[in-house]
């Protein structure tokens, strides 16, 4: 039987890109959409420029990592992680991946979840982990986390505290408390020294927002 040549990376990533956006297809989370995994990978790729790792293993698990998605408050939510690793490793030995960084790549896609609460093992699932993580924050992080709670018909800040000065966060009540229920906590949680770089660039923006927020909505 001959020999099948090796995919290169290029092919991989066309190949994973296909595969998520039919997998996305159906889905209705917003806040875990292609653009959402577009980001990720992107910033996978800027933090592999600074990072010594297998690209093979990191840019595929970033295609990869939400190839299952739950909603926030579905009951099952910290398994999501792990349904996608299986998922991703059975869709990478279809198409011919090296067999031998499939477990690689499964264990990258499902230490990525916050929820799951898995510390991520090597270098390359430290890096998804990050990238993962840079996009609950900033700008985007912002709108991301407004969508979330729109969509659980959360309020959007308490009217008398706002900015949680002076009580306990609740963001099962309020969509704002979620800065500081979570996260504000993500840029020490970063293993690479680009993400923590641009993590704590993002979190100055949020605190930004977050001050005129105050100043807009304050009562009298």
């Amino acid at each position: 039987m001959p020999k099948t040549e090796k995919l290169s990376l290029e092919e991989i990533e066309e190949r994973c890109e296909e595969f998520i956006k039919q997998e996305l297809n159906n889905e209705s989370d917003s806040a875990h959409d292609i653009h959402h995994i577009l980001r990720v990978v992107k910033s996978a790729k800027e933090i592999l420029a600074e990072e010594s790792a297998d690209c093979e293993i990191v840019i595929p698990a970033a295609w990869l990592h939400d190839c299952v998605i739950l909603p926030k408050d579905h009951p099952d939510r910290k398994r999501a992680s792990a349904y996608a690793a299986k998922k991703a490793g059975d869709f990478l030995s279809d198409i011919d991946f090296p067999s031998h960084k499939i477990e690689e790549v499964k264990h990258a896609v499902e230490a990525h979840s916050f929820s799951a609460g898995i510390t991520p093992e090597t270098m390359e699932a430290k890096i998804v982990q990050d990238a993962d993580r840079l996009d609950a924050i900033g700008a985007i992080g912002i709108a991301r986390c407004l969508m979330v709670g729109g969509k659980l018909d959360r309020a959007l800040y308490n009217p008398d505290d706002p900015l949680s000065e002076n009580r306990a966060p609740d963001d099962s009540t309020w969509t704002i408390d979620h800065f500081y229920e979570k996260l504000f906590k993500l840029p020490e949680k970063m293993h690479t020294n680009a993400a923590k770089r641009e993590a704590k660039r993002r979190v100055k923006f949020m605190e930004e927002y977050l001050r005129e927020l105050k100043r807009e909505v304050q009562k009298e």
